[in-house]
């Protein structure tokens, strides 16, 4: 790729973090500041992580704007990405997100691991689907979900969705 090519890809990332970063000041805007806890309001870190957004886009574009990212390596991997890899994972988010409210916060988290563990896996080129490889993987993911949704409802008596109502499943 000629160097006018990757300055304008990287002209476009740091728009691209602009836009958010202005577009998060926006949403921010509309947030009551009513100050609470600690004399800060609901406000506060919205506002914050839309200055330092808007702070990063800028310097991006200058430095597309002045040469390029200097001293950058090539890109390792391959060329392109790798769909089936993409699929698995996105499938797992896909599948937390649609099942969460339904089947509850660990077991949609496991499933999510699950899945995505299987698409990095594929990633690597190692297509292991024998039971005892699923199985290491939803014990993984149970391992991980269910301490983190007891901490969260337990601990911080932040509700997530369970499958029970007794706060433990």
């Amino acid at each position: 790729m000629s160097n006018a090519g990757r300055q304008k890809r990287q002209t476009l990332v740091g728009l691209g973090v602009l836009a958010l970063g202005l577009g998060l000041g926006a949403g921010a805007y509309g947030i009551p500041s009513d100050a609470g806890y600690a004399g800060v309001g609901p406000n506060f870190l919205p506002w914050v992580v839309s200055a330092v957004l808007v702070l990063c886009g800028g310097w991006v574009i200058r430095e597309a704007r002045s040469g390029g990212f200097r001293g950058m390596e090539p890109p390792s991997g391959a060329e392109d990405g790798h769909w089936p890899g993409f699929v698995w994972v996105s499938a797992g988010l896909l599948l937390n997100a649609l099942l969460i409210t339904s089947v509850g916060f660990i077991l949609s988290c496991t499933l999510c691991f699950t899945l995505a563990v299987r698409g990095l896996r594929t990633a690597e080129g190692r297509h292991d689907m024998s039971p005892r490889s699923w199985l290491v993987d939803i014990a993984s993911g149970a391992a991980i979900a269910a301490p983190v949704y007891w901490m969260f409802t337990k601990l911080l008596a932040i509700n997530l969705p369970g499958l029970t109502a007794t706060g433990w499943i």
